[in-house]
């Protein structure tokens, strides 16, 4: 019987997407890292009888880093992470074993369906899936297609089951941009984190300057912050009134009434409001 190896990207989206296409007959068991757990069901796939392994990653299989002596602050010129050093891709967490679990996991399989996160970072972590378990999966006919993308964007019983009857492929060009956007963080971000720490050390008495942390996504987030912090410092408070109506009903509590406009700035308007309530009979 063919082996289809399915991957999610966190351990309870894999059990829910189990769940639902074995229809609640899957068996389960702890995958070797301890992290991971592995859901199996017999079923259908491309007009075959198969054995499904449903599993999942922790997020990002991999990282990218500096080699050896770059990651040495002492000794390599901040300037040179832009240019002269060279990286090199790592397991994102090693003590989950994570290649080594998909590795032992795949071995034999002759189809994976990558239910990975339905953006450019899942994207790219089907990838890094794929690179860790192709030198193990069986090796079809070259005309056979052994790789497989569910898009999904909810976990309903009708969308995994849509998404599983309509695979597509993964997209190595989206997955490469996530590439070049990771090693724009790690280039920008170590080489500038490096040279402001070092430069502001022992400057001001006040300042923890043990690490001064740069990011290309903190800095735009850092001026939204600041940004609001202006509007607040500003911020020149002005009078308005409100309308505020009560119920009462014999001797029980009185029902106080939200207004649906909330408030009015202009005082004419809001006594016209007033008048007007004063004279209704009815309220929403």
């Amino acid at each position: 019987m063919r082996i289809v190896l399915m991957v999610a990207e966190k351990p309870s989206l894999a059990q829910s997407i189990a769940k639902i296409l074995s229809k609640g007959s899957c068996t389960s068991r702890k995958g070797l890292n301890g992290a991971c757990s592995v859901h199996e069901y017999s079923g259908s796939f491309q007009g075959q009888t198969v054995r499904f392994k449903m599993t999942s990653v922790c997020g990002h299989v991999m990282s990218l880093d500096f080699t050896g002596k770059y990651n040495n602050w002492d000794k390599v010129d901040p300037a040179e992470l832009f240019s002269k050093a060279p990286t090199e891709k790592k397991e994102a967490n090693p003590k989950l074993n994570m290649v080594k679990f998909l590795q032992v996991e795949a071995r034999g399989s002759d189809y994976v369906v990558l239910w990975l996160d339905c953006d450019k970072e899942g994207e790219n972590i089907c990838f890094e899936v794929l690179d860790a378990i192709h030198p193990v999966m069986n090796k079809g006919s070259v005309r056979d297609q052994s790789v497989f993308r569910a898009k999904f964007s909810s976990i309903t019983d009708t969308d995994i089951w849509n998404a599983m009857n309509r695979l597509g492929e993964p997209n190595r060009n989206e997955a490469l941009s996530v590439d070049a956007r990771q090693e724009l963080d790690l280039r920008i971000g170590c080489a500038f984190t490096r040279f402001q720490t070092k430069y502001f050390q022992g400057k001001y008495g006040n300042l923890d300057s043990s690490l001064i942390s740069f990011g290309p996504c903190q800095t735009p987030t850092l001026g939204f912050c600041v940004e609001r912090h202006d509007k607040i410092q500003s911020f020149k408070p002005e009078t308005y009134w409100v309308l505020q109506a009560k119920v009462f009903k014999g001797k029980d509590t009185p029902l106080t009434l939200d207004w649906n406009r909330v408030r009015v700035f202009d005082r004419e308007v809001g006594q016209m409001f007033v008048n007007l309530a004063k004279t209704s009979k009815e309220a929403q």
